[in-house]
């Protein structure tokens, strides 16, 4: 009896160290598999998720049925809620339809409603694009200076593009500047964009651009402005660029103007000429304040001399913000220690950082820019 005891205990340890002989060489196949793999971006997740949420929509990645690619579809509800509501669908479609370059995000596709009695969403399918450029801000990854540069000169490459089309974007912010881990940018979301009007035209509302990167002819109530709302956009996003926080951040409207004025210095009347009465008193008789631009320079180490010289183009108070100036300037901060040889490399696909908002969604909804302050 006990001799037949001893002989199943014996086979049973022979049956374990079989299994555990067995699970070794598979996770030594697997190691060995792994290493084989290349050191790409991490997989995919296959799950539908919302990545993303514009000012009159929200964003998800999904899967394409037709080529099993991973696409992002942009869902627009309530398309005829009113007349106005539907103008600005038509409108934003119509420009996503008719955009074709590198740095703009264009429409793929529009999917067609199942049937007109249930059609009130409309659905865009655009190329999916692995993260934004707030998410690259507020992360510990490091941004040189070929990082800052390379991201500015898309920005502006893809602004131009609009700018040529008479197209003011409105919303022009981190979140709305996709980037994939070649550093290759897009400018997206257009539900704010509109085409520009004549002056003396029909009044433009001031309800545009988040508040952070609103030009001072917003903030005084301007009844006009033109496509130089979008440079001063640009011009703020490439301070939090240099120093990786946000350059105006204010509660409201009055305090983001007067954060614009202790950098800018009290503007002259003429600069401020297209503000409401109201703003205008409010900037100009109270103490005059001196420019502080060579604060700039505290910004972080990229805060160089033409960093900054290019910089003061782009924040000037007047409304009329020139982009061939810009240009300019720009030419002259990217020619100088800037690597002709090659794209740097703006993510690194094997860090935690990569890892960490590759994979993330959307915390907090970006909600609609709050109203500006009525100077009348």
């Amino acid at each position: 009896m006990q001799q037949q005891q001893q002989q199943q205990q014996q086979t049973q340890q022979i049956q374990q160290q079989q299994q555990q002989t067995q699970q070794h060489q598979q996770k030594a196949k697997e190691m060995i598999h792994a290493s084989n793999k290349s050191p790409a971006a991490p997989p995919e997740k296959s799950e539908d998720r919302p990545i993303g949420y514009g000012a009159f929509g929200v964003v998800w990645s999904v899967t394409d049925p037709r080529s099993s690619k991973k696409v992002a579809l942009k869902k627009m509800p309530n398309v005829f809620q009113s007349l106005m509501s539907s103008r600005r669908v038509f409108r934003e479609l119509r420009m996503l339809c008719f955009f074709s370059h590198e740095n703009v995000l264009s429409a793929l596709d529009i999917l067609q409603p199942p049937s007109l009695d249930s059609f009130q969403e409309i659905y865009v399918m655009t190329e999916l694009m692995e993260s934004d450029l707030h998410k690259i801000i507020v992360s510990p990854q490091n941004l040189s200076s070929d990082h800052i540069k390379i991201f500015l000169y898309q920005i502006l490459r893809g602004l131009k593009y609009l700018h040529s089309a008479r197209i003011i974007h409105r919303d022009i912010k981190p979140g709305n500047l996709l980037v994939n881990s070649n550093c290759i940018l897009k400018i997206c979301d257009f539900g704010l964009a509109r085409v520009l009007e004549e002056e003396g035209g029909r009044e433009m509302t001031q309800e545009v651009v988040t508040q952070y990167y609103r030009g001072p002819e917003l903030l005084m109530g301007a009844k006009y402005y033109t496509q130089a709302v979008d440079v001063w956009s640009v011009g703020c996003i490439f301070g939090e660029l240099l120093g990786r926080r946000i350059l105006f951040q204010a509660p409201t409207p009055i305090q983001q103007l007067d954060r614009i004025t202790e950098l800018l210095g009290t503007p002259d009347p003429h600069e401020a000429r297209h503000g409401a009465e109201g703003a205008r008193s409010h900037v100009l008789r109270r103490p005059r304040k001196p420019p502080a631009i060579n604060s700039l320079y505290a910004l972080g180490a990229n805060a160089t001399h033409e960093a900054v010289h290019l910089l003061q183009a782009m924040l000037a108070f007047d409304y009329i913000r020139s982009l061939s100036e810009v240009k300019e300037r720009m030419h002259k901060f990217i020619s100088k220690q800037m690597s002709r040889d090659r794209l740097p490399v703006c993510i690194n696909p094997q860090s935690a950082a990569y890892k960490s908002f590759s994979s993330s969604t959307v915390a907090h909804p970006s909600e609609l820019p709050p109203s500006p302050h009525n100077w009348d």
